[in-house]
């Protein structure tokens, strides 16, 4: 305990002179650049909360006759800039439950519906995701020694996580009707928004120690100590929101998401999308306030010392010179001097 504390004193002064070195300038840096992203988080997260804002929020069943409706009046450029409606489909908020495409398709294969099953709960979705997590530990070893910075660095760069994601086709339907005549294709393509997914396995099972790993302890490596095991599952008959752009693909509703918004399927309505969104807006806008403050405090501050020392160092360069100038002048008028004495 004594050298880990030691060691992470020894690297708390290390941080502590790289941050403020040249008065404070690097730490000023640092919340500049801190500042600056959240100025750019802000106006991002900023525009999506007027456009959720904008986009009307249907059912399941309106949504046919709402994008017929926008197609013939796509030539009004009125109606077009005051819906975000386009020649792409019109951003919309749609709220149902999740369905397999499998169930509408109609033919033979409905008798048997395309659905992902757990291996391991049994629950039945249409997005499965299976993570793998190896949980490291580090112990100082027997002498006291630790991993050096290449280590350290190592350790941060290294992947312990292994995910698998698996997807099926699939719907949002409204509740309560049955067989589903109206209903909107999800198109997850090109979609990197998180999904709301829910946990239905979580198991951590522990690593058997061998002869290598306590090798790797004795010298203070990290080793392996346990697998933690996870599903997640985008259950049937959830209840969801899809916030993105929905056109008629051959006759039906797809809806895809937009880059521009952080949503694309959410378990929150189109009201909690506005309150989050309006939350998030407020702290980006007063914290990079308040960085950017702090940031051009210790930037001016930092300037201005460094200022006057190199204005102190210039003058004492001066003074210096002129000593050395004058005693360089003594020096040669004592010799002038010695030699017109010197009668030899």
């Amino acid at each position: 305990m004594d050298g880990m504390s030691s060691n992470d004193g020894a690297a708390a002064v290390v941080f502590a002179q790289v941050a403020l070195a040249a008065d404070g300038a690097v730490i000023g840096l640092v919340l500049a650049y801190v500042a600056i992203q959240s100025f750019l988080k802000f106006r991002y997260t900023s525009s999506a909360l007027r456009k959720i804002r904008r986009a009307p929020a249907v059912r399941v069943s309106d949504l046919r006759f709402l994008l017929s409706s926008s197609d013939e009046s796509n030539n009004n450029a009125r109606i077009a800039e005051e819906s975000e409606s386009s020649s792409e489909g019109k951003l919309l908020v749609v709220r149902g439950l999740v369905e397999a495409k499998s169930a509408v398709d109609g033919n033979w294969r409905s008798l048997r519906p395309n659905v992902l099953v757990s291996h391991e709960s049994g629950e039945r979705g249409v997005v499965l995701q299976r993570t793998q997590t190896c949980i490291y530990n580090e112990w100082r070893g027997l002498f006291g020694w630790t991993s050096d910075l290449r280590t350290l660095f190592a350790r941060s760069l290294k992947e312990q996580k292994s995910t698998s994601l698996r997807t099926v086709p699939f719907i949002l339907v409204e509740g309560g009707q049955w067989p589903h005549a109206d209903y909107v294709i999800v198109n997850l393509d090109g979609s990197r928004h998180p999904l709301p997914l829910m946990t239905v396995y979580h198991q951590l099972q522990p690593v058997h120690a061998s002869p290598y790993t306590f090798l790797q302890a004795l010298f203070g490596h990290e080793y392996p100590v346990g697998l933690l095991d996870e599903e997640k599952i985008l259950p049937l008959g959830k209840e969801i929101s899809s916030v993105g752009v929905c056109r008629l693909q051959d006759g039906t509703p797809e809806i895809k998401s937009c880059k521009d918004l952080p949503f694309f399927l959410s378990d929150m309505t189109k009201d909690q999308m506005v309150v989050d969104l309006a939350f998030r807006t407020k702290v980006l806008l007063w914290g990079g306030i308040l960085l950017g403050s702090l940031s051009f405090g210790i930037l001016g501050y930092a300037i201005v010392r460094n200022w006057n020392r190199w204005k102190e160092w210039r003058q004492q360069m001066q003074a210096r010179q002129q000593r050395d100038a004058t005693a360089a002048a003594a020096a040669a008028d004592g010799l002038d001097l010695e030699l017109s004495l010197d009668p030899n």
